[in-house]
Formats: C-alpha cells, sequence, structure tokens
C-alpha cells in the first residue's frame, strides 16, 4: 500500500577505469525486469515504486534485474547486471469474514461440561499479528450455557458447554458470534468493519437416561424399638426422559448386608425387616437403585441415610474388672476400692447412676457401701483381723440402677482378696496356699531342683552325643574293608562284540598245529610232549577235540609267572612311597621243595595242590 516513488533500496555498480578520462567510468543504471512495479534512478541506483497500492495478498515478491552501463550508457559501453528480489510486507488491510452465514450442531444431552461442541472460522487474507482475532457470543438463548475461547495456534473459535445439557427442558439453542482482530491499522478503517459475525445452531438430541431422585440424600430416624415390618420412609424416582417410563425401586445388598431394610418396588417405601439396635450399628447408610421398567439398565442410585434412636434397653454395669484386695492389718472405715459403672445406651456421659447393697449382703459384718453421688461408690471395711487361712476371698453383690426412664438395674460382684501387707499396706501376697510352703518347698527350692534336673537332662544329651560320634567312624572302617576286596564275576556276554571276536574259519581248520611249549610255573626239569594234529573226523568232534585242547594249553601256558615269583593282580599307580620289591629266588632243584603239605589245606587249595603235588607228573601224562 506504499505511494508512488517510495525508495526501496540502492545498487551500486563499480567500474575500474580511470574516472577522469573521458566517459569510461560513467555508469548509468536501467531496469530490464520488474516494469511497471518499480523504477530505477538512472544515476543514483535507487529503486522506487512506480505504481501505487500493490497488494501483499495478490503477489507478495518481485524479481527486478538491474542493468549497470558506462559510457553514460551509449553505445559501445560496457554493462553488468544485478537481481533484486522485493518482497511485500503484510499490513492489516483485511477483515475477518465468515465463509458461510449460518452453523448448525448436534450434541448429545449427555455431554459432559466442559466438552467441545464445535470449531469455527474465519477467514483472514493478513498473515502474522496482523490475521489474530477474538470470537465472541453477542446474542442468542445460549448465552451462559456456551462459550466460545480461540486457539492460539490456528486462530479457530471453540465453542464449549458450560451447563448441563437437558433435552426435555430445551431441544436447541440459537448463538450469534462475531470475530474481529485484535489489533486495527487507523489507515484501512475506510475499507470496513475489520469484524464479521455468524448464527450458530445447536440441536441437543435426546438419549434414555437414567431415574433420577428428587433428592441426593433422605435422611431418615427410626427409634430400635421399632417392630419388624415398621414403615420407616419412602424415596422417589422419576425417569427424566420424555416417554416417562415407570420406576422399580431396591436395596443394593452390598450396602446392607444383614438385611435389616426392605423397600417397595413401585411405591420407593421403606421398611424394618430385622430388629434393629443402636448400641450394634447406629446409622445405617444405604444405597436404593431405581431402574425403568421398560430398560432394566438405566439405574439411577439414592442414598439413604438411617438414624437409630436409642431407648434405655441396656443395664448399667461395672466400668472394668476390678481387682480388689483387703489387707489383714486393714482398719475399720478404710476405703478399698473405689467403683464406677458404665451404659451402653445415650447419651454415654449424661446417666446417672445409683450404688448400694443388694437386701442380702446390706447387713454384712465385712464391707460397707458408700455412694458418692458422682456415679461413683466406695467399698469400705467395717471390721480388722482379716486372716486368708480362714476366708482368703469375699464376693461382694454391687447393685446399680440407671437414670433412663423406664430405669434399668443389674447386680454385679465384686471380688474381694485378702492379702498380706507391708507396713504401707502395699499387697505382698493374696495366696492362700503359700501358708503350706514353710511347710514343704520354698521358691527357692524348687528352683534349685527344676535347675539339677535341667543339667542331668544336659548331661545325658552331651553323652548320646558323644558316643555316636564314636561309633561313626567304625562303621566308615568296615565299608573301606568292603571296598577294597577283589570280587570276581563273570561276563556270558553274546552280543555283537563277543561273535566278532574270533573267525569262525579258524575254529573249522582241521589242521591245528600245537607246538610244544615250555612251562614256566614249574619246576625246570618236568618235560611234557605234544599231542599229534588231529585227523578228519565230523565237526562237533572236530569243536570238542579244539575245546580240549585249548583248555589244556591254558593250562599249561609258558606266559604264566614262575611258580615262586610275586603275584600281582592290580596295578596301584606309579610314583607309590614304597621301593620296588625284588623277585624272591627260589631253590635250584625241585626235589628240595616238598609240596605235599598243600594237600592237606583243604578244597580251596586243590589247584595248587594238583600242580605242586606228587600227582603232578601224571596229570599231563
Amino acid at each position: 500500500m506504499s505511494p508512488v516513488g517510495t525508495s526501496v533500496v540502492q545498487v551500486t555498480a563499480t567500474d575500474a577505469d580511470d574516472p577522469t578520462y573521458g566517459n569510461s567510468a560513467r555508469v548509468v543504471y536501467s531496469i530490464l525486469q520488474g516494469q511497471p512495479y518499480f523504477s530505477v534512478e538512472p544515476k543514483t541506483g535507487v529503486i522506487k515504486t512506480a505504481l501505487p497500492n500493490m497488494d501483499r495478498e495478490a503477489k507478495d515478491q518481485y524479481l527486478l534485474v538491474i542493468q549497470a552501463k558506462d559510457m553514460v550508457g551509449q553505445n559501445g559501453g560496457l554493462s553488468g547486471t544485478t537481481s533484486v528480489t522485493v518482497t511485500l510486507t503484510d499490513v492489516n488491510d483485511n477483515p475477518p469474514r465468515f465463509p458461510r452465514r449460518s452453523y448448525q450442531y448436534n450434541v448429545p444431552e449427555s455431554l459432559p461440561v466442559a466438552s467441545v461442541v464445535a470449531r469455527i472460522k474465519a477467514a483472514d487474507a493478513d498473515i502474522g499479528p496482523n490475521a489474530e482475532m477474538e470470537y465472541r457470543i453477542v446474542d442468542g438463548d445460549g448465552l451462559g450455557v456456551f462459550k466460545i475461547s480461540v486457539d492460539k495456534d490456528t486462530q479457530e473459535g471453540i465453542i464449549t458447554i458450560q451447563k448441563d445439557l437437558d433435552f426435555e427442558a430445551k431441544t436447541s439453542y440459537t448463538l450469534r458470534i462475531e470475530a474481529a482482530n485484535k489489533d486495527t491499522d487507523a489507515r484501512f478503517q475506510s475499507l470496513g468493519p475489520f469484524s464479521d459475525t455468524t448464527t450458530v445452531k445447536i440441536i441437543v438430541e435426546d438419549i434414555d437416561e437414567p431415574p433420577v431422585f428428587s433428592s441426593p440424600l433422605y435422611p431418615m430416624e427410626v427409634s430400635e424399638a421399632t417392630q419388624v415390618g415398621n414403615i420407616i420412609g419412602t424415596v422417589a424416582a422419576h425417569d427424566p426422559d420424555a416417554a416417562n417410563s415407570p420406576v422399580r425401586y431396591s436395596i443394593d445388598r452390598n450396602t446392607d448386608l444383614e438385611r435389616y431394610f426392605n423397600i417397595d418396588a413401585n411405591s420407593g417405601v421403606i421398611t424394618t425387616a430385622k430388629s434393629l439396635d443402636r448400641e450394634t450399628n447406629a446409622v445405617h447408610n444405604i444405597t436404593v437403585l431405581a431402574m425403568e421398567s421398560q430398560n432394566p439398565s438405566q439405574v439411577g442410585r439414592g442414598f439413604v441415610a438411617i438414624t437409630i434412636l436409642d431407648i434405655n434397653d441396656n443395664a448399667p454395669e461395672f466400668a472394668t474388672d476390678y481387682e480388689t484386695t483387703v489387707c489383714e492389718n486393714a482398719q475399720p472405715g478404710q476405703v478399698i476400692q473405689k467403683i464406677s459403672a458404665v451404659d451402653k445406651d445415650e447419651p454415654s456421659n449424661g446417666h446417672q447412676f445409683y450404688f448400694s447393697l443388694t437386701t442380702d449382703a446390706a447387713n454384712n459384718h465385712n464391707f460397707s457401701l458408700q455412694d458418692n453421688k458422682d456415679n461413683t461408690a466406695s467399698i469400705l471395711t467395717r471390721r480388722t483381723g482379716f486372716r486368708r487361712q480362714e476366708q482368703s476371698v469375699f464376693y461382694l453383690p454391687v447393685f446399680i440402677v440407671d437414670s433412663g426412664s423406664p430405669s434399668l438395674s443389674s447386680t454385679n460382684t465384686l471380688t474381694i482378696r485378702v492379702c498380706d501387707c507391708d507396713a504401707d499396706g502395699v499387697a505382698q501376697t493374696c495366696n492362700a496356699e503359700a501358708y503350706v510352703l514353710p511347710a514343704g518347698l520354698s521358691t527357692g527350692a524348687l528352683i534349685a531342683i527344676l535347675a539339677c534336673i535341667l543339667t542331668l537332662l544336659v548331661l545325658i544329651l552331651l553323652i548320646v552325643t558323644l558316643r555316636r560320634r564314636k561309633k561313626e567312624p567304625l562303621i566308615f572302617d568296615e565299608e573301606r574293608d568292603i571296598r577294597e576286596n577283589i570280587v570276581r564275576y563273570d561276563d556270558e556276554g553274546g552280543g555283537e562284540e563277543d561273535t566278532e571276536a574270533f573267525d569262525m574259519a579258524a575254529l573249522r581248520n582241521l589242521h591245528v598245529v600245537r607246538d610244544t611249549k615250555t612251562r614256566r610255573d614249574v619246576t625246570p626239569e618236568i618235560q611234557f610232549l605234544s599231542r599229534p594234529a588231529f585227523k578228519s573226523v565230523p565237526d562237533n568232534v572236530i569243536f570238542r577235540e579244539f575245546i580240549w585242547e585249548r583248555l589244556k594249553e591254558a593250562d599249561v601256558d609258558p606266559c604264566a609267572p614262575p611258580y615262586d615269583s610275586l603275584q600281582t593282580y592290580a596295578f596301584e599307580g606309579n610314583g607309590s612311597v614304597a621301593e620296588s620289591l625284588s623277585s624272591l629266588e627260589s631253590i635250584s632243584s625241585s626235589s628240595e621243595q616238598n609240596y605235599d603239605y598243600l594237600s592237606d589245606w583243604g578244597p580251596r587249595f586243590k589247584r595248587l595242590a594238583d600242580m605242586y603235588g606228587t600227582g603232578q607228573e601224571g596229570l599231563y601224562s
């Protein structure tokens, strides 16, 4: 909106030629692109506006090409160009305008307060602060029910609910809303008002609502002496919908677990279902449910507080269980106990109690009662010389009456024990059995006996534990001996490994060559001859003879250790602490050694007796 000739910017060109020599350095400026909106001063290079009232909303940016030419712009001069970008800044010259003259929105009546109903926006061609606006409700029957605010990011008007909607009360609302710029420019007021208005109609939709009670809380009172079935009070609820469906009532049993009360489903009348006791529960808070007959899912809740009124139905009693004692040296008229009473009925601290002894106890010669007129009474002695040997306990019946209407009374028994007291009147012992102790065992003696028994039990337990520990090493040695025994066992085999351990073709060989081998387990003088080879015979005979031959070769195996050598049956490992033992020397001739005594050792040594006895020569002959 700038006037013609407004200076925009100045461009400058330099020429390296000598300015004092002719026109070589004299530069003039001209505009090659950007007309007719802008012009340039030929001598100064100042760019100016050439048209009035340029509109940013129509075009906000222009590209100019400026030429600088020496030789005062004449032919033959040298030239250079530059580009200039001109951006138009915004002014508040456009008022806000609603795109529509009216709007309509539907909302359910159950929409909560502060919920958004709608968003509306007035258009403004300006940008930045010039486009900021405010909204307000200027007219309509929705004033106070709805309000409008602005979203600073989007410049929208936000319509929200201020009060609860009720279709049955009002079905629609009309709002007249105005949008206006926050800041205006006085230079452009002639362009028209910088505000606009529109109409918004809000239709309230009906929904099925639960029944509503006429009061949020129903306080009721009933005496605890009322009879079962008596009426306590009535609650009322109605269907707020246009259909106005009938309502049925019930009690939420989670709030009345003991079922003290009932309610009529049609009328809402609450009655007692059980006997009431204020001392058990003084106030009953129950919840009453109201539901539509045609739609039981619509449930309303009402709250009832039933206060139980007190009657005088509890007799007074001792305030506590008294432990009363009297000294053997008590004097007549001495106060030995002060008693008080309580009553569960109301008022808890407003009763007046009256104390006295029962008729049977009024004339006793031991104790008397004095009513202090302040809901307390004093028990006094009437004589001296109480003896535990004669009577260790006295029972005094006390009669208590309250001031209720009608008044109630009770008889409470006060237990008084006779005690041995010190000079200050402090009881030392009140047990009548204490007189027997000197003739028997004192308390210290009993403690000593118990200590001795406990010590004896500990010693016995210690001895048993030590004996068990001594037996354990014996068991360990026996187990160790068992582990060191060499156990002989036979493996009968029969698996694949056994069948592959020999060649059947070799077993069927008819010609077995048996070389004569020298035995080392007998004396060297003994010699024997080998048997001739087998001849061709049937297979079963060949197999039997083959087995017999193998048994004989095993008996005379020359690889067996010498008869006088040390036999080793197990490898015990290397690094033994003991040194190795050398072979034992034997006598040179078997004639000098007699082995006949082996036959006297029994069947276990029969094998040795056969090998080294006198009959060994005939064994292999």
